[in-house]
């Protein structure tokens, strides 16, 4: 007969081994439902939803709105699809079964609209997992965005204005920004300017018909809460006739998930119309 202490070490050993192989198997589950779940978005297929969600499953998007109800998640995901195509990517950073038929599972993912190369989001997610007849499913998912600095961003805006990159500036703006220019400033007769061709259009292109240049110096940055950036600002401009105007000036920016999503202009409008007079 085997020594107690033999058999002991025996089932330690076994229960580590057997432990070892569930985790392993687990972890092998996880990276299938990721692979399924990468698929979809890169496909835009929404038959993957039934095989990844619950029936009663809830989704705490990165804006924080919820979403509960397998057939609000399809609908959503078909609104996005229907938007354009997207790719994904995830990494799993841990993996915790809580018990036969739930686990936690935590990553990170990076996400991109294809023809927005500097549409990219990334982030965090959090999910539930619940296992349904031997498939594991999500029953909640909670993304989180990478912080980001909304100060950098606005600098950002100012730096590639100075350079004449048009293009650049339009496309840290969110498809439906909300852009007012100061009220008595005669390009306000436009507002709300909605989404980057109105700006352009609006704005943009009339400074460029109007003035021979149009500088910003003295640009100081504010960083506020609730994802609102102030800025001070002076702004420099020669007549064609080649009188220049130094002209004070604000602007209250609002962002969101990185990308501009409102404008206000605050403007000396009276130096504004006295340049405009010659």
């Amino acid at each position: 007969m085997k020594p107690l202490k033999t058999i002991i070490v025996m089932l330690l050993l076994l229960s580590i081994s057997t432990y070892n192989c569930n985790a392993q198997d687990v972890k092998a589950d996880v990276e299938k439902m990721h692979q399924l779940y990468i698929e979809m978005i890169n496909n835009s297929n929404l038959e993957n939803i039934d095989k990844l969600y619950t029936a009663n499953a809830s989704i705490r998007n990165s804006d924080a709105t919820m979403i509960n109800g397998l057939e609000n998640i399809k609908n959503q995901y078909k609104a996005t699809f229907d938007s354009g195509t997207f790719t994904i990517s995830l990494e799993t950073t841990d993996v915790s079964q809580l018990d036969d038929n739930h686990m936690f599972v935590s990553g990170t993912f990076v996400y991109s609209k294809t023809d927005e190369p500097k549409g990219v989001l990334k982030g965090e997610f959090v999910n539930t997992l619940k296992n349904v007849n031997g498939d594991w499913k999500i029953l909640k998912s909670y993304r989180y965005l990478e912080t980001t600095d909304n100060a950098s961003i606005i600098n950002s805006v100012y730096e590639l204005f100075s350079k004449g990159d048009i293009p650049a500036v339009l496309a840290l703006m969110d498809d439906e920004i909300v852009w007012n220019e100061a009220e008595s400033n005669s390009l306000a007769d436009g507002n709300p300017y909605i989404g980057p061709d109105a700006v352009l259009n609006g704005v943009f292109a009339r400074i460029g018909e109007r003035y021979k240049s149009f500088t910003l110096k003295d640009v100081k940055l504010h960083e506020m809460s609730n994802n609102q950036v102030l800025a001070t600002l002076h702004y420099v401009l020669e007549m064609k006739n080649g009188k220049t105007y130094t002209i004070q000036a604000a602007h209250h920016w609002t962002l969101k998930d990185g990308k501009i999503v409102g404008f206000q202009q605050y403007a000396d409008t009276k130096k504004l119309a006295d340049s405009e007079k010659i």
